[in-house]
């Protein structure tokens, strides 16, 4: 009798199809998951590499902020998660690698920038419509967001030294050359990438 239902259940087409639909979402998931691993850990190297493009004088990496640009692509590719981790840990890794951007104030104040440019960048392309427009309006705000993050991270560890002009001049005036660069460059290799299937950054999947 046990080895008649045994038999059945291995027969039964219904189940058969039912487990083989489980086993591949779940290979789908795991390749999801490794190709987002993947994206972030190229990102957090091009995070490494960038800034000696701009010889590593703080002034140029400053007013460019070429570290930016891998965290704002991870985000947008990989999603909010791995935005955030590869945001937060590219200053300070870079730092201790490189010695650039000074460890302390500088290094962990951007680290909570750039954990924000990530994240936001990566829930708000998420959550939009998967329109050109959705890239912009995900980028500048963003942008907005991880500034204001910078200012009150580096408030926190200043004090009252950092005042409103100062923040103005590092989250603003002095970084347009960098704002308008990320605008130009980043969304046409974001929407690039997503028309070749290379974006992993969707609502139904998971982090």
């Amino acid at each position: 009798m046990q080895a008649a239902e045994t038999a059945a259940e291995i027969d039964n087409p219904a189940e058969k199809q039912y487990n083989k639909l489980l086993s591949d979402k779940k290979e789908i998931r795991m390749n999801k998951n490794l190709k987002r691993m993947i994206y972030a850990a190229l990102c957090l190297a091009l995070c490494m590499v960038l800034p000696l493009l701009t010889g590593q004088i703080p002034e140029i990496g400053k007013r460019l902020s070429p570290m930016h640009i891998p965290v704002f692509l991870c985000g947008f590719l990989c999603g909010w998660p791995w935005g955030l981790i590869v945001g937060a840990t590219a200053p300070i890794l870079r730092s201790a690698l490189f010695g650039m951007p000074a460890m302390g104030p500088d290094a962990f104040s951007m680290a909570f920038e750039l954990a924000a440019y990530g994240a936001v960048a990566g829930l708000l392309y998420r959550v939009l419509p998967r329109k050109p427009w959705s890239v912009y309006v995900s980028l500048i705000v963003a942008m907005i967001v991880g500034r204001l993050v910078w200012g009150a991270a580096k408030w926190a560890m200043l004090g009252p030294s950092f005042t409103l002009r100062t923040f103005l001049a590092g989250a603003v005036v002095n970084a347009i050359p960098g704002i308008i660069l990320h605008i130009v460059l980043i969304p046409p290799i974001v929407l690039a990438l997503n028309k070749a299937g290379f974006v992993e950054n969707n609502r139904r999947s998971t982090p």
